[in-house]
């Protein structure tokens, strides 16, 4: 029987937890949620947080993969204390570096009579399928049904099997799973897992291309480098009564389980994957992917304009939840208040509007210096010289209106260029047959105000409107639209203080050209 969390805890071991990406693509967005759980787990404990590399399935591995998935995590904050790069006293951690090990422990399992060498072909084992299912089966998979009748080491005599090894011929090495066994492991998150040995298979434990399975590789790893914790996601659960009997069958102390729940599309129906990315409208990975093979560019978080805190905190709360009414945590807030017991069982349903608005809170909270000069090369890029006074007073007009910095242009673009068109809708609603001339006098008003501050722009045209019996909304509505050519943007005289008094008298004389024989 496991031991509970509590404990656990009240013993001595070092808390050692582990990523353990495959380096077959870019990052999903679950799986930096699953390392960042790790990280926070470990922290709080005081432990050891570690990166593996698992890429024993040479055939799925993507050049660029590893170094993504390294980058992705330190963007985020998350650093090792052991891995392929800081090294550690259970190196290397890259498992086709390990290669030699896993056969020793595969081989240790055949000699104690815990699992078999199988040499069957594709075309045998294609044929027992076939026959279990004509037999209506319970399982027809690999296992205590069929083994006795396979082409393995249970069935031929020793010397064929050692004939055929010496021959060359091909075979993998099986687990035998027990027969007529209630397997229960426990779980942090699910409490006990029971499953039936009946509905297990003999899974491949060591390729015939001389490479361990992740199932082999992943229990000797764990075990070597002294993993107390494994915590992964949901989509191992199935694997998780396999594992338990491995380490078992090695006479191994299991390390505590916790399956994270999944993360589930917007709309709750189904897993989201790493094909619902910019289909959807929003990124699924952390940076942006550059396939190496077709050469399709997948959106990251990063690029897209988002803080790496807000990404932190968005993703902390998909399956786990404080127990307050708290909403935003710096990176020590999370470890301090980071528990197993608080991540729930069922599928976290990504909103990525409330992704936007984790970054909005964020972007508020960052100093104007820093603003600006993430600003400044969206200027650059619009073809727009301005000194950092004017973009200094912009960013903190416009700030609270976007959820990206890449958005100020959206909501400041008429601080920095005239007008080049004007909203007909707003046209057909502000510009009256009495609009000109009412503009053409503002014009006339303006051109000698000192100062030209909002203050003094504000008190201005109040009395001026006041004397002439002017509608407010009817002058500065269209106001509005001579200067910014729609009825968008921030208090009208913080506009004009802004962009001058040459370039508003400017702006109203133009507007009343373009716009009088509307």
């Amino acid at each position: 029987m496991s031991l509970n969390f509590n404990e656990f805890m009240e013993g001595t071991r070092e808390i050692r937890v582990r990523f353990a990406p495959s380096p077959t693509g870019p990052l999903h967005i679950g799986g930096v949620r699953t390392a960042l759980y790790n990280y926070l787990f470990a922290r709080k404990h005081q432990g050891r947080f570690i990166l593996r590399i698992e890429d024993t399935d040479q055939g799925r591995f993507v050049p660029g993969a590893e170094d993504y998935i390294i980058e992705s995590l330190h963007w985020i904050g998350l650093h090792f204390d052991e891995g392929i790069r800081e090294g550690g006293p259970y190196a290397p951690y890259r498992q086709s570096d390990r290669q030699a090990i896993y056969r020793d422990y595969a081989e240790q399992l055949v000699a104690s009579g815990k699992a078999y060498l199988a040499f069957d072909t594709p075309e045998e084992l294609e044929q027992m399928r076939r026959r279990l299912e004509s037999e209506k089966a319970i399982n027809t998979s690999y296992g205590y049904l069929s083994r006795m009748s396979m082409t393995n080491s249970l069935t031929l005599p020793a010397t064929e099997v050692r004939q055929r090894v010496n021959d060359g011929q091909p075979y993998v090495i099986r687990f035998m799973i027990p027969s007529g066994q209630e397997v229960r492991v426990y779980d942090l998150i699910r409490d006990w897992v029971i499953v039936h040995s009946s509905t297990l298979d003999d899974k491949v434990l060591f390729k015939s291309d001389g490479m361990p399975t992740y199932h082999l590789a992943n229990v000797v790893d764990d075990h070597l480098m002294k993993v107390t914790h494994v915590i992964r996601g949901e989509e191992w659960l199935p694997s998780l009564p396999l594992h338990a009997l491995l380490y078992r069958a090695f006479g191994w102390k299991e390390p505590e389980f916790a399956h994270l729940p999944l993360l589930l599309k917007p709309d709750g129906k189904g897993k989201l994957s790493k094909r619902d990315g910019d289909r959807l409208g929003f990124p699924v990975f952390p940076l942006q992917w550059k396939d190496p093979f077709t050469g399709e560019v997948s959106s990251g978080y990063r690029e897209s304009g988002y803080f790496p805190e807000a990404f932190v905190n968005m993703l902390a709360f998909l399956g786990w939840n404080p127990g307050t009414e708290q909403e935003l945590f710096s990176m020590d807030e999370l470890i301090e208040a980071f528990s197993i017991e608080r991540v729930g069982k069922s599928g976290s349903r990504f909103d990525p509007e409330k992704a936007k608005w984790y970054n909005r809170q964020y972007l508020q909270q960052r100093p104007v210096e820093e603003l600006v000069n993430q600003f400044r090369p969206v200027l650059a890029e619009k073809g727009v010289r301005a000194d950092d006074s004017r973009i200094r007073k912009v960013v903190e007009m416009v700030r609270e209106r976007v959820d990206f910095v890449k958005d100020m242009w959206d909501q400041s673009w008429f601080f920095f260029k005239a007008p080049e068109s004007y909203d007909q809708e707003v046209v057909r609603k502000r510009w009256k047959q009495e609009t000109p001339a009412i503009m053409t006098e503002a014009a006339t008003l303006l051109k000698d105000l000192e100062p030209f501050t909002s203050s003094a722009l504000e008190a201005r045209l109040k009395d001026w409107i006041e004397q002439k019996g002017y509608g407010t909304g009817q002058v500065m509505n269209a106001l509005r639209l001579c200067l910014v050519g729609a009825g968008i943007g921030p208090h009208l005289t913080e506009i004009m203080e802004t962009i001058g008094k040459a370039e508003t008298v400017r702006r109203i004389i133009t507007g009343v050209e373009a716009l009088s024989g509307s």
